[in-house]
């Protein structure tokens, strides 16, 4: 996948859904926003603010649109997008009409999301996030953390099958870094700065430089073996680093 293929399947989604739904904005956020993009590997993570509630007609509609760029765009099977009505921005815990996964489904918007458009929404269409989307509220967004260190990834965390898969080594290790810099001093960081933060926090060096492989070069493949001794290792330091960073947390919680 190119720049120009990443660029023409934002344009032609932005061109495509105002005529199917009422757009107020649609806004980038994630990689794509904060300057971390790999081409080819990073999701393209859309917010789009809609005048209203959508209807059903206008769900299918969204679904045919998106499966038609999945056919047609190749860079498409990378788009993800949350339809947000402008009357429901104010409420976080929210569902809202969301194609992820190839199907529209209903998720909310977190606080981690709403922090990154926030700080540096890119504005693909119409005003800018911070026109339109309400502030987080004091604590809103640790405390947001917090439990999803808690309820998922420790979870998570107990369960070693998971771990003998790429994705959740990538995204365990990432979201706790990512995690102890917000809880630790406010700071929203990226996944390539999130990759140095984890040696900082005591990674397996080898598991970290795993990741950055697969993020920004040509990973070797991995033998039964070392997949199972990976996913052991990282699980381990997951599972640690989420208790010592909720602590951390909690002890800095006014």
């Amino acid at each position: 996948m190119t720049a120009i293929e990443t660029t023409l399947v934002l344009k032609r989604f932005v061109a495509d859904v105002r005529p199917l739904v009422p757009t107020v904005a649609v806004w980038a956020h994630g990689s794509l926003a904060l300057g971390d993009f790999q081409q080819g590997r990073s999701d393209l993570d859309l917010i789009a603010v809609v005048e209203s509630p959508l209807d059903v007609a206008q769900r299918e509609r969204l679904g045919e649109l998106h499966q038609l760029l999945l056919d047609e765009e190749p860079a498409a099977a990378k788009l993800h997008c949350s339809y947000m009505p402008r009357g429901s921005l104010g409420e976080a815990g929210s569902d809202h009409v969301t194609w992820a996964q190839g199907r529209i489904l209903e998720r909310p918007v977190t606080p981690v999301t709403r922090r990154e458009l926030l700080d540096g929404g890119l504005a693909l269409h119409g005003p800018p996030p911070a026109e339109l989307l309400p502030p987080l509220a004091p604590g809103q967004l640790e405390d947001y953390i917090r439990r999803d260190l808690r309820e998922y990834w420790l979870t998570a965390a107990g369960e070693p099958p998971l771990w003998l898969q790429d994705i959740w080594v990538d995204l365990g290790l990432l979201v706790l870094a990512r995690a102890a810099v917000t809880l630790r001093d406010g700071r929203m960081i990226t996944k390539g700065e999130a990759l140095t933060e984890l040696l900082d926090l005591g990674a397996p060096a080898d598991v970290v430089r795993d990741i950055h492989e697969r993020r920004y070069g040509n990973p070797a493949p991995l033998g039964q073996e070392e997949r199972a001794l990976r996913g052991e290792r990282a699980r381990a330091f997951v599972r640690r680093g989420i208790r010592s960073t909720l602590a951390m947390g909690e002890d800095s919680a006014p």
